[in-house]
């Protein structure tokens, strides 16, 4: 098991140090843009590979939130594959075990099973060998992975593609709580699914359970029993980042002390 949290790309091999953390997730630009990927890192992406190898980091890339590959406006959809294949390549120049990748969603006139096989064709149009780790959501009456039966359709769509070996699941313990999702069983409810949890975003929720509302809290100040958040660590006993932002440094200081 690897602790860490969301860094900055800039500086993660120092904050990282700093942190003890031993798994760094980055974004390779702005979350919120379509512009491909940018290498911040002194040196590039290349000086980064190399440097997190040395530290023996395990790095991550969260993909932007604009991508929807479920999508079915074809003004979505079609750039979301685009650069989806653009944050595989970047990933990959940076040595990264994994791409994070929102589930996405389609419209209240969809039939989520488009959404499903849009998901599946754009597994078989990407060229990578990084793996793709679907993320659950939050909130959404209409997205592909917020609750379980979602999920379920989702996967079995994209199990059917060339390249499937190459999806993943991440697991964000604020989403599961605000999407409805039992965090007493949700490892092993989305492991009966997937067969697989490959990251946990291990983040407390400012909000009740099943609120849809992604609004993270430090992991011993939310709505969330803290054991809960120990018993997801526990049971997926996997590589956990923190989204907590400011409470990093206390969050994953209390986690190491807590899990070891």
């Amino acid at each position: 098991m690897r602790i860490g949290a969301h860094l900055d790309q800039s500086d993660v091999i120092a904050q990282a140090r700093a942190l003890g953390a031993d798994v760094a997730q980055i974004f390779l630009g702005d979350p919120q843009s379509w512009k491909g990927p940018e290498f911040t890192y002194p040196g590039g992406a290349e000086a980064l590979k190399a440097d997190a190898a040395e530290a023996d980091l395990q790095l991550v890339v969260h993909a932007p939130y604009v991508i929807n590959v479920a999508s079915t406006n074809n003004r979505i959809r079609i750039p979301s594959r685009k650069l989806l294949q653009q944050m595989a390549d970047g990933a990959s120049a940076v040595g990264a075990t994994g791409l994070v990748v929102h589930g996405g969603h389609v419209t209240g006139k969809d039939d989520p099973a488009k959404g499903f096989d849009n998901w599946r064709k754009a597994i078989d149009a990407l060229e990578t060998d990084i793996t793709v780790y679907i993320e659950n959501t939050a909130g959404g009456d209409f997205s592909m992975a917020r609750r379980l039966e979602r999920i379920e359709g989702l996967w079995a769509a994209v199990q059917q593609a060339d390249g499937a070996d190459n999806v993943g699941f991440c697991l964000d313990t604020c989403h599961a709580w605000a999407g409805g999702i039992d965090l007493t069983t949700a490892v092993e409810q989305v492991r009966a699914i997937t067969g697989r949890v490959d990251l946990v975003h291990l983040n407390n929720s400012r909000d009740a359970a099943g609120s849809g509302a992604d609004r993270h809290a430090s992991l011993t100040a939310g709505t969330i029993d803290p054991e809960l958040l120990l018993g997801v660590v526990r049971a997926a006993d996997t590589s956990v980042v923190c989204e907590t932002h400011a409470d990093v440094p206390a969050d994953v200081a209390w986690l190491r002390e807590t899990v070891g």
